[in-house]
């Protein structure tokens, strides 16, 4: 493959991932593109690279913008908004991840804390409850966890892990 088909199928492949960690096929295919891109893109450019309306490609940009995967760049003498996705793929991860905790785990926490807190009269409710409590603490380890990865750095991160193999 040369660069253009390898750059289009990773798109596809971004896109299809995005899914994965909680974002829509646009969403996900912009930033590809963006993380792709040697330069800063306009948002005409990367509506016409993936034949998406306006709407969808500005909503879409916000969103990477508000995970924190793209920022906007100024060019000099050009008074339209470019773009640039963040290259460095721990930060992408972490920030990821720390979006996925902000948005799923810690409102699940919050949602199982709630539903725990019922009178159990019988043996199945205490079963039950126990059942919450436990996903509860399952939960609270999991974003303790991620918490503590998002503050080491990577090499750090890398050499703790091939320690435990």
């Amino acid at each position: 493959m040369n660069y253009q088909e390898t750059k289009e199928e990773f798109i596809q492949l971004w896109g299809s991932l995005g899914s994965n960690w909680g974002i829509n096929k646009a969403m996900a295919q912009i930033h590809a593109i963006l993380l792709a891109s040697e330069n800063p893109m306009t948002t005409d450019e990367i509506m016409e690279e993936l034949k998406i309306s306006r709407s969808n490609s500005n909503l879409n940009i916000r969103a990477l913008i508000d995970w924190g995967l793209v920022y906007k760049k100024h060019v000099a003498g050009d008074r339209k908004e470019y773009f640039i996705a963040e290259k460095d793929m721990w930060q992408v991860a972490i920030k990821i991840m720390r979006e996925r905790r902000k948005r799923e785990i810690e409102p699940l926490i919050r949602d199982l804390k709630r539903l725990s807190d019922f009178e159990t009269k019988s043996y199945e409710d205490k079963k039950f409850k126990n059942l919450l409590d436990q996903t509860v603490e399952l939960s609270e380890k999991l974003s303790s966890i991620g918490n503590a990865v998002e503050k080491v750095d990577k090499n750090s991160f890398f050499k703790w892990i091939m320690k435990l193999f």
